[in-house]
């Protein structure tokens, strides 16, 4: 059984709790976190990340980042405006926020560079999530409205000044605020889980563009999880039921449900505010305005497991694979240093963009893996290893050198990728040059064959 681990946070300055999933070990509380719904992510299971709610002395957002192996906020970064959601994708290259504005943000990890701004919606964004192939973004915000955008379309000027929105869809089906969203399986023909404080569930399909679900709950939905095999979904409402709603079947009202709900899970406790689902789909978390998160067994419908926050009500859960860093004695192949140490978390987001440095250096993220090389190097900059590096130095620790081979293997990998990207430009140009002079030669003798 792979280890897994359970976060939660709360909007109170209440820190991040951590728990084995199996176990319920507790590890390492991180400090001062006054989360955003929707606002915790864990980038790529180097470190973790977090929205802060916006302090009445400071009308700016601010976004945290704190290592595994501290408890301490390490990196501080505050951007231009208020950040609800938080999402990174699975390589961690990037982090994109959703604005108070309805603008979305969307950072280099590695750099800190604030890359690309947009207009997204009308009103508040509430949720953010990734298809599972990391090429779609999908949206949902107070204006009522799931949105889904496409990455690679958002770096094509081209298409961004012929088009008139930047968005793929846009599912406006539902009168009142987002609250939470889900993705299954499948890329562009995956489905779309949403919930919103209407009361209802729509499951929307990605290929056909439309609703092909409707589902009127008993009380307001604040989240939603899916079942790995994409059989049923779990709508977690404001009179503390979990309700378990089928995706696929027909299933008819009976006299205690409505149409499409199969059953519920239910404890007595307040509303329920956040879920998340393992990755064998067994075990179902939830967090609850109570302080307490609950660990059910799906098979079986009955808690058995309950954690319970510091204080405040509970408004984040994630569920990850145990990260190598989180314990130290499992890391047995890493160096000395990096037992010590960890990995050095990149710099502050930026606040503004700088449309000099919108070039096509991203566009090397988005649609394709990264190779290992480049996923460990984002975390790895010069600027961080020498900061560590000088530290070292100054303890008269022998882990100076080994950090600075590690600097050194860095730069050689950010040459060599800067060389595949070259190449790849010029294989590109090439290939138009090409393609343009062969439409030319086509078009010449079409004509002198009409004359």
């Amino acid at each position: 059984m792979e280890a897994e681990i359970v976060l939660a946070s709360s909007p109170t300055d209440a820190g991040i709790s951590c728990w084995d999933l199996h176990s319920g070990a507790e590890h390492l509380r991180h400090r001062t976190c006054s989360a955003t719904p929707h606002g915790l992510v864990s980038v790529a299971n180097n470190f973790l990340a977090s929205s802060q709610l916006r302090d009445s002395k400071n009308a700016a957002g601010s976004i945290f980042y704190w290592s595994w192996n501290k408890p301490q906020v390490e990196v501080k970064s505050f951007p231009s405006e208020v950040i609800n959601p938080l999402v990174a994708n699975s390589e961690g290259t990037y982090i994109i926020g959703g604005g108070v504005s309805g603008h979305l943000f969307l950072w280099e990890v590695a750099t800190g560079k604030l890359l690309k701004k947009w207009h997204a919606h009308y009103r508040a964004v509430t949720c953010l999530v990734f298809g599972d192939d990391q090429s779609l973004l999908i949206s949902g915000a107070e204006d009522g409205c799931v949105r889904i955008w496409s990455l690679i379309s958002i770096f094509d000027d081209m298409r961004r000044e012929k088009s008139k929105h930047l968005y793929e869809y846009s599912f406006s089906d539902h009168s009142l605020k987002v609250t939470d969203i889900v993705t299954g399986y499948g890329g562009c023909n995956a489905i779309i889980v949403s919930a919103s404080e209407d009361r209802t569930c729509k499951v929307w399909s990605i290929s056909k563009g439309k609703c092909i679900r409707n589902i009127v709950f008993p009380s307001v939905i604040d989240a939603v999880a899916m079942d790995p095999g994409e059989h049923v979904f779990y709508a977690g409402a404001r009179n503390g039921k979990i309700y378990i709603a089928a995706l696929n079947a027909q299933c008819p009202p009976t006299k205690n449900y409505a149409l499409h709900i199969i059953g519920s899970l239910s404890e007595r406790s307040k509303a329920i505010t956040c879920l998340a689902s393992s990755m064998d789909g067994i075990h179902l978390v939830s967090g609850s305005e109570d302080g307490m998160i609950r660990v059910w067994d799906t098979t079986k419908r009955n808690i058995i497991r309950i954690f319970r926050h510091a204080k405040g009500p509970i408004n984040n859960i994630l569920i990850l694979r145990q990260p190598p860093h989180l314990n130290p004695s499992s890391t047995s192949g890493q160096s000395s240093s990096a037992k010590k140490h960890g990995y050095p978390l990149p710099p502050p987001l930026g606040k503004y963009t700088d449309s000099s440095d919108e070039n096509t250096e991203i566009k090397a993220f988005i649609g394709s893996r990264t190779p290992n090389y480049v996923q460990d190097a984002s975390y790895r900059s010069s600027w961080t290893m020498m900061n560590q590096i000088k530290e070292l130095r100054q303890q008269g620790s022998s882990a100076a050198s080994e950090l600075e081979m590690e600097r050194l293997k860095f730069d050689s990998s950010r040459s060599m990728q800067m060389i595949q990207q070259w190449k790849k430009k010029y294989e590109n140009l090439y290939q138009y040059c090409v393609g343009e002079l062969l439409e030319r030669e086509q078009v010449e003798n079409v004509q002198k064959r009409q004359k």
